[in-house]
């Protein structure tokens, strides 16, 4: 579960490896209303918000840094990245395992929240899935601005057992195939 998570985490690094200052703040209008460093923000937003609920005892998706430096400096994010890495290998299996609540807005059309236990485990499956919807939206950002992303960026792993038994070489994983989410 926290090497799943790692990987996510270290996919993340190798973009913002790879993506200049501008690229990570560019918002390709119409195409996009946000940038890449705007999903990146909100992916970590949601890693930060389990430590956070860990803390007080209930997770809040809701709280999030909007406009902050993770969101407009690579550095920022990498540091970010790196506290919430250390996080992650610090837990150990009755963190994962116990029981926390979630409060979260559920309805676009009025203020709706729920607030419902869930565990520490499930919601790491959660964030891990989130950053990876997210990364294939920076992936298609990307596209847009002619540049690439890591290998598997932006891939299910669902997707990625699929497209390995389908594969006639191991370049089926990358390339156009990352539409097949």
């Amino acid at each position: 579960m926290i090497a799943s998570q790692i990987n996510i985490l270290t996919l993340a690094k190798s973009y913002l490896a790879s993506a200049s200052a501008s690229q990570y703040t560019e918002i390709i209008k119409p195409l996009f209303i946000s940038s890449a460093g705007a999903h990146m923000r909100h992916i970590l937003d949601h890693y930060v918000a389990i430590i956070n609920g860990l803390e007080v005892g209930i997770i809040d998706y809701d709280k999030r840094s909007r406009g902050g430096s993770v969101e407009t400096d690579v550095n920022a994010a990498l540091k970010q990245i790196s506290q919430i890495e250390f996080f992650l290998l610090s837990l150990h299996d009755e963190q994962l395992s116990q029981s926390i609540m979630l409060s979260t807005e559920v309805s676009v059309e009025k203020k709706q929240v729920e607030i419902v236990s869930t565990s520490v485990a499930r919601e790491l499956v959660f964030v891990g899935s989130h950053a990876i919807h997210h990364f294939a939206m920076i992936e298609q950002i990307s596209k847009a601005q002619k540049s690439s992303t890591p290998k598997q960026f932006g891939i299910a792993p669902a997707t990625a057992t699929f497209l390995r038994g389908n594969a006639t070489n191991e370049d089926t994983i990358s390339g156009d195939s990352k539409c097949a989410r």
